[in-house]
């Protein structure tokens, strides 16, 4: 097993799904090591922080897509939450702020995976 593999095992995701859509586990190396450079998640804890919503609501959604295209189910679907809250006119922030608790404890979880891999 591959350490990529591996990394997709522990957080509970389905490699073998990503890799038919990707072709190459290069591939999947390659964005695996985008996303640990993208900045939606700190920008969505910013935006959070400071209330604003717009950039809330865009820093989840972008969360959500690159989780989802990347099989990271767990995230995908806690990011999917709070995004779908975010989307409310006019959202929530304390529901927002208690969604977001899961969203971190899986990107902690999904980043730690993915450096140990990489």
């Amino acid at each position: 097993m591959s350490a990529i593999q591996d990394a997709y095992n522990q957080i509970g995701a389905d490699f073998s799904d990503v890799l038919r859509r990707f072709t190459s586990e290069k591939l999947i190396v390659r964005f695996a090591e985008k996303f640990l450079e993208d900045g939606s998640f700190e920008q969505l804890g910013e935006a959070l922080r400071s209330g604003n919503a717009d950039a809330a609501f865009l820093a989840s959604h972008t969360l959500k897509g690159v989780s989802q295209n990347m099989g990271f189910t767990g995230l995908y679907e806690q990011s999917n939450a709070l995004t779908e809250e975010l989307r409310a006119k006019p959202a929530d922030f304390t529901r927002a702020k208690e969604l977001f608790e899961p969203v971190k404890a899986e990107y902690g979880k999904t980043v730690e995976a993915l450096r140990a891999a990489l």
